[in-house]
């Protein structure tokens, strides 16, 4: 791993601090921040104008970063399976580790989880050390923000850390699967 540019370094030290932020992702711009901290969280489902119940997605430079977070799959062919997408916009919903907040999981025994190819988001959670919170930038029932300026302007200054850059090669949100049925949750929504 590289030395972190000085602006994910700032950035390191406002999600390290609680701070709330937003970067681009593979398909949309996402809000974000350390998935441990609970009044970090809170004040991201707040901006967002969202429910507690719903949960929110974590995602990560590699599945190392996902180590506490979930529970892998005892069986070999369903870990493979999960694997195989990664890295890559497929995000998983898995069991959760027991210790992780309410807030992130909605209250359930899951959490949805998802390993990035895209780089800037690959270099902020190599930068941070952390997997991130990765929840569409957007408030509550209305579309994701598809560009930095959109995010600016629905946001203003309510945040605390902003990554600019490109936004991947999907057209919108992730596609969400149930870990060991494979089922798909929520198709996606364009590539």
């Amino acid at each position: 791993m590289t030395t972190p540019s000085p602006r994910l370094r700032q950035i390191r030290d406002a999600v390290l601090a609680g701070g709330v932020g937003a970067y681009p992702t593979e398909g949309v711009w996402g809000l974000g921040c350390d998935p441990w901290n609970e009044e970090a969280l809170a004040r991201l489902i707040a901006l967002k104008g969202r429910g507690t119940e719903k949960g929110l997605i974590v995602i990560a430079a590699d599945p190392e970063q996902l180590e506490g977070l979930v529970e892998w799959p005892a069986d070999r062919k369903a870990r493979d399976t999960i694997l195989s997408t990664w890295p890559g916009p497929v995000t998983w919903v898995m069991p959760a580790a027991e210790t992780l907040p309410a807030l992130l999981t909605g209250g359930r025994r899951t959490i949805a989880v998802r390993v990035t190819r895209h780089q800037p988001v690959i270099d902020l959670c190599q930068a941070v050390g952390l997997p991130l919170v990765s929840t569409s930038a957007n408030r509550s029932g209305h579309p994701a923000c598809r560009s930095g300026w959109r995010v600016r302007r629905v946001f203003g200054n309510q945040l605390d850390w902003f990554l600019p850059g490109p936004l991947g090669g999907q057209k919108g949100p992730s596609e969400i699967r149930e870990a060991g049925s494979g089922r798909v949750l929520r198709p996606a929504t364009g590539s």
